[in-house]
């Protein structure tokens, strides 16, 4: 991989004593950082307040290509390349508590990552990512006029496959705490607006890189949105968009000014196969990128059973 040493992404890398093979790995590790925190909802999904006792079962598959990285929002003159292969296993059961509509969840990724083209030196990387274990409390949940309103925090726990010396990692050897909100209401009969925000606070990793360097990161922020519309009883389109920044990492207490400050937009539909089963499809695509890899594509399949 080469960089430009005018690319003050070198410099900083450099500065910390890494030699050239190591950038691109360093690189890529702080940009899978970044853009692994964020907690990406689907439309409706805190419009999901199941009654008490309930259960249900996602299965989550995502592929996305890079194409483009980015440093202090120039683009790197390389012919980058990291594709993905990301899937999530995710369980949830509703109670109810008091007044309130309440769930426990765990969610478990898994999935490969490869280095192309320029960044093929990177490999690859297969396994399982870290445990999440997640509750969402709903303090609105009215659906004769469509309104919810959750609050949910995430855990993260280092369980998944990391290894030092490899430049690719599924887990981050960190515990990470996500807090999150959404809002949904009615705009019309078949019209529903979704708002969620979320921040993420993390760990520190004392074991980055075959270096062995300390990784602490900033608190991250997201902001969410989608327009749905109800087509049919079972069929729904949305399109929405969202917005990443902050997050900024340090390596053994110097700033690398990385935060990915990343905006995108995501279409797609769901529809009901059975009154049990529902399938949901997502496109989407970076529109910009500050540092890090630039998304040219990603396509999401979610597949829910409500047991």
């Amino acid at each position: 991989m080469e960089i430009s040493t005018r690319t003050p992404a070198r410099a900083r890398f450099m500065a910390c004593g890494f030699d050239t093979s190591t950038i691109g790995a360093g690189l890529v590790l702080a940009t899978l950082a970044g853009n692994a925190q964020a907690i990406d909802v689907d439309a409706g999904e805190y419009a999901a307040a199941l009654p008490a006792g309930s259960n249900i079962g996602l299965l989550y598959l995502q592929h996305a290509q890079r194409r483009e990285l980015y440093s202090d929002g120039h683009k790197v003159a390389v012919k980058a390349g990291l594709d993905s292969d990301v899937g999530i296993v995710r369980v949830a059961n509703y109670q109810q508590l008091g007044d309130y509509t309440i769930n426990t969840q765990f969610l478990l990724p898994f999935g490969r990552l490869e280095g192309t083209r320029d960044n093929d030196a990177l490999g690859q990387a297969n396994g399982v990512g870290d445990l999440i274990l997640a509750s969402t409390l709903w303090l609105v949940n009215d659906p004769a006029k469509n309104r919810y309103w959750g609050i949910a925090p995430y855990l993260i726990a280092p369980t998944g496959n990391y290894d030092r010396n490899d430049p690719l990692n599924l887990g981050e050897n960190r515990w990470r705490m996500i807090v999150q909100t959404g809002y949904v209401t009615g705009l019309t009969e078949k019209l529903s607006l979704d708002l969620t925000a979320d921040v993420t606070v993390y760990g520190k990793n004392d074991d980055y890189t075959s270096q062995g360097l300390t990784l602490r990161q900033k608190p991250q922020w997201q902001a969410q949105t989608y327009l749905r519309y109800a087509v049919t009883p079972k069929l729904s389109v949305h399109v929405g968009a969202s917005q990443l920044w902050g997050g900024e990492t340090r390596l053994d207490g110097q700033g690398q000014h990385d935060e990915p400050n990343t905006s995108k937009y995501r279409v797609g539909g769901s529809y009901w196969l059975t009154p049990t089963f529902q399938a949901l499809v997502n496109y989407g695509q970076d529109v910009s990128v500050d540092n890090g890899f630039k998304e040219n594509q990603r396509v999401n399949l979610r597949l829910l059973w409500v047991f």
